[in-house]
């Protein structure tokens, strides 16, 4: 259902998300370490992010990437909608461009409402709730 790039940038905003407390930034070459990432890809990825206003950057000697404590609270969500668009949301679960209810493929009536859980998944859980399992050892981000 997610992209690669979008399963990137959530794991990406996940790990910034984590370091927000003692206040370190984040080299591109950090992140890309951290989550099993191209540098080049993930540096891209990360542009767009900052450009979405979902995270942050600074340059210099004490520069790199982070978050700010209201971007940590946005919704997993806005990742998505920024790197897969809201469509992800609507598409067809065999990949389909005319699947709908009056034209359904063979998944159409399962799929549907795992895309809607999925969807309102998303919506309930903030970036800061996924860190907070990942910082106390409840959940892992690295496999």
């Amino acid at each position: 259902m997610l992209s690669p790039s979008c399963k990137a940038a959530i794991k990406a905003m996940v790990f910034l998300g984590s370091r927000l407390a003692s206040g370190r930034r984040s080299s591109v070459k950090e992140v890309a370490s951290f989550i099993g990432g191209n540098g080049h890809t993930v540096g891209k990825l990360m542009q767009r992010l900052v450009k979405e206003g979902l995270a942050c950057s600074a340059k210099g000697p004490n520069g790199g990437f982070y978050l700010t404590p209201g971007q940590a609270a946005l919704p997993v969500v806005r990742i998505v909608e920024a790197i897969d668009g809201p469509e992800v949301f609507k598409q067809c679960g065999l990949g389909l461009s005319t699947c709908s209810d009056s034209r359904p493929c063979p998944f159409h009536e399962d799929y549907k409402p795992i895309r809607e859980q999925f969807r309102q998944l998303c919506e309930g859980r903030r970036v800061q709730d996924l860190y907070a399992d990942v910082n106390s050892g409840l959940a892992y981000l690295v496999g």
